[in-house]
């Protein structure tokens, strides 16, 4: 098959990381993909698909000229003649389903989000048909896509598209004598909680007889002048590092990991950090509310500035617990998301397409 794998954007994070991994998949099996980006935005996910070797197409405009990108894609398709669009995230999702009605085109989708937009939500529920297969990429995004969208079981399949790698480089143990380390990775934008992460370590500064630890956020958006304030102003151990090029070697030096968000999908940051076996405190969030135990992390409600202090209290105050509490993270996505899951997952997802693109070319 020739697969038009299209996406919002080649901005770094978000849909775009698990690419390589999903299109490795599709191209191992025998098929053709190049990928086809509605947005530019900061361009930081261009370098990891390049270097994954695949062809990139990206329209040099914004998030919300939609005529302007419809016609780009209808035009890109139509020079490509791919035999299936395969969208991600709504805005590629229901501009895909137009053109594949126009071109006669099947359409596989994405769905990543455990939290839809009204309006998004609204308009994939009307256009829902217009996808002969949905694609989740968890089992909490599987079950809000059922109840927010009321995509029946039969054109629903689940694909974790974490890839859990059993060859990933783990972080160092604590030792003695030197500042634990906490570290987090995301976009710095509202819905990741960094103010609640900031307020929480402003209320640990007041707990006596802490060990020494120190916060770093590797991640670049919106929200970083916002948050460098309050970090300066609260006199925060807590830096800023930027764009993050390579995940993990960063997670390498970290002791513990903590994703302080409102909400999630998958979250496949903080299953990274448990590959390289760090412990998680994260928000009672999306897939992360079945994949951290007790063993594992800790869970606490979003936003709950209280509740992420002590279990990041909790914690520091045990810190020869954190080495073994990460080899259990590490084991549980070796386990639930190894390597060899993801791809015989993806090759049966694939052999359902082939089928839907048969099936389509025998009734034209």
């Amino acid at each position: 098959m020739k697969i038009a794998y299209i996406i919002n954007s080649v901005e770094g994070g978000g849909a775009a990381l698990p690419v390589p991994a999903i299109t490795k998949v599709m191209r191992d099996a025998g098929h053709h993909v190049e990928v086809f980006a509605l947005t530019r935005r900061n361009g930081l996910a261009i370098e990891p698909l390049e270097d994954a070797g695949l062809t990139l197409h990206i329209r040099p405009g914004t998030r919300k000229d939609h005529v302007a990108a419809i016609r780009w894609l209808n035009q890109q398709m139509h020079h490509y003649k791919p035999d299936v669009l395969w969208t991600s995230l709504s805005r590629a999702t229901l501009l895909g389903q137009l053109v594949g009605q126009w071109q006669n085109i099947p359409v596989v989708s994405w769905q990543h989000s455990a939290r839809l937009k009204p309006f998004n939500a609204a308009l994939l529920r009307r256009f829902k048909t217009k996808s002969a297969l949905w694609v989740a990429d968890s089992s909490c995004v599987a079950e809000q896509t059922r109840l927010t969208l009321g995509v029946l079981p039969d054109q629903l399949v689940e694909w974790p598209i974490f890839r859990a790698d059993p060859h990933t480089p783990t972080a160092s143990p604590w030792q003695p004598g030197s500042p634990i380390r906490i570290g987090t990775l995301g976009r710095l934008h509202p819905v990741k909680g960094y103010d609640t992460l900031c307020a929480a370590i402003a209320k640990l500064q007041a707990r006596p007889d802490l060990p020494p630890f120190e916060v770093v956020i590797g991640g670049e958006g919106e929200e970083r002048p916002t948050l460098e304030g309050l970090i300066a102003r609260e006199k925060l151990p807590v830096r800023i590092l930027g764009h993050i090029k390579n995940p993990a070697v960063f997670l390498t030096h970290l002791h513990l990991y903590v994703q302080p968000s409102l909400w999630e999908g998958f979250c496949l940051a903080a299953h990274e950090a448990m590959l390289a076996a760090l412990p998680v405190v994260a928000s009672d969030a999306g897939e992360m509310s079945s994949t951290i135990t007790p063993q594992t992390g800790r869970l606490v409600p979003p936003t709950d500035v209280n509740a992420l202090a002590n279990a990041l209290e909790e914690l520091l105050r045990h810190p020869m617990q954190l080495a073994s509490m990460g080899q259990n993270a590490r084991s549980t996505v070796l386990t639930r998301f190894g390597a060899q899951q993801f791809d015989q997952t993806g090759q049966r997802i694939l052999a359902r397409v082939e089928q839907i693109v048969e099936d389509k070319k025998s009734r034209r």
